[in-house]
């Protein structure tokens, strides 16, 4: 007798297996993660590729996930005069990226109880040219930009000895004397003259200068080794030169010019000191593995406080945004021949680094990223 054998009917097994394919396949999508779709390295050399064919972009990308390097790329010009390549260990001019780094110092005074958020001015400079910000301006103000101190761009450049101004007091004595634009705490209104004031706290409470601070404990601790506010009249080894077509009224050329006459020599607390990609990187894992400040300050330090725009926040002298399921905490700096960020994306443990010596370099780069990993 023969048996009888069934046959059985696969498609809709098949059918349910590839529709729960797909839909794992628009999850993965969804998370963000380069890893769970197309290739990091061909998503990111495609769109850097694009750019620098284009000429619109010059220096270091670095992206690593709870602190391991995922992929990272130098490229461009550190010189072209001299034809010298940028490499990842190139160091870039931060502008006001360096904030950060100000934030921190004060953070840690904070945490060892020498200062308070609180404190007004006066307090610490009991000598400072300015009523108003001795009487009325305390660190919060400083630290989120809602000081009604300004910036300090025209007097700089309409200083005859500008490229002989160095020290933290230096640059404070082109505007410490103009009354405020606002009533501390009425406004957020970006400042560079804010963080020039904290850099002057920082050396009275520590006794030290500002850099001298910052390397003791802040770069140091991290192993940040290529970073420092460099004296640009001085030969340092291994640093881009900025390159722009904008000159000082921001209006448009047709060449490429070096930056050297329209920036500081040298870098402090408002921005301007060097860094490269790899130390970035040592920064942000010294941070979340609290290194250099305890995970109460690290939140405290890093939680937005005021609104600057749109989804974003201003902590202290760090931003805050919340875009869809994902928190980005940093900072980035631009000026002429300078564009740079350092975005840690906080729920799905990615760091984003992006050293540029071009005007615009890093936001046309950077806005792909953000595309991709913000689904």
């Amino acid at each position: 007798m023969k048996k009888c054998i069934k046959k059985w009917n696969l498609w809709p097994y098949l059918i349910m297996v590839t529709l729960i394919m797909n839909i794992g396949m628009l999850k993965a999508e969804k998370t963000g993660d380069p890893a769970q779709h197309e290739s990091l390295k061909d998503f990111m050399d495609q769109n850097i590729n694009e750019l620098v064919q284009q000429d619109k972009f010059s220096g270091t990308v670095l992206i690593a996930k709870d602190g391991e390097v995922k992929y990272q790329k130098a490229i461009g010009m550190a010189h072209k005069g001299y034809q010298i390549k940028n490499k990842m260990d190139t160091k870039f001019n931060t502008a006001s990226m360096y904030k950060m780094l100000t934030g921190v110092a004060i953070a840690q005074l904070v945490q060892q109880g020498k200062l308070s958020f609180d404190d007004k001015v006066g307090k610490h400079l009991p000598d400072y040219p300015n009523e108003e910000v001795k009487e009325k301006v305390t660190i919060h103000h400083l630290l989120t930009h809602t000081s009604g101190t300004g910036l300090y761009w025209m007097e700089f450049f309409t200083n005859a000895q500008w490229a002989n101004l160095k020290t933290v007091q230096d640059f404070d004595n082109l505007t410490n004397t103009k009354p405020l634009a606002f009533e501390p705490g009425e406004k957020f209104s970006y400042s560079n003259s804010g963080p020039l004031i904290l850099g002057l706290i920082i050396e009275k409470i520590s006794g030290m200068s500002y850099d001298e601070y910052i390397r003791t404990n802040v770069t140091e601790p991290a192993g940040m080794e290529n970073t420092d506010c460099y004296d640009m009249a001085l030969p340092i080894s291994n640093v881009a030169l900025g390159y722009t077509k904008r000159n000082l009224m921001m209006q448009e050329m047709d060449e490429w010019h070096n930056y050297l006459f329209v920036t500081p020599t040298k870098g402090g607390p408002a921005g301007g000191g060097f860094t490269t990609a790899i130390d970035m990187l040592k920064f942000d894992i010294a941070l979340r593995n609290n290194k250099l400040l305890s995970k109460e300050y690290f939140d405290i330090m890093t939680t937005g406080k005021i609104d600057a725009r749109p989804g974003k926040k201003y902590a202290y002298l760090f931003e805050d945004e919340l875009l869809e399921n994902e928190r980005i905490i940093g900072h980035s700096g631009g000026s002429l021949g300078v564009n740079n960020t350092f975005r840690v994306f906080v729920n799905s443990g990615y760091t984003i680094i992006i050293l540029s010596n071009y005007d615009d370099g890093m936001s046309l780069l950077y806005k792909k990223i953000k595309s991709r990993f913000i689904q």
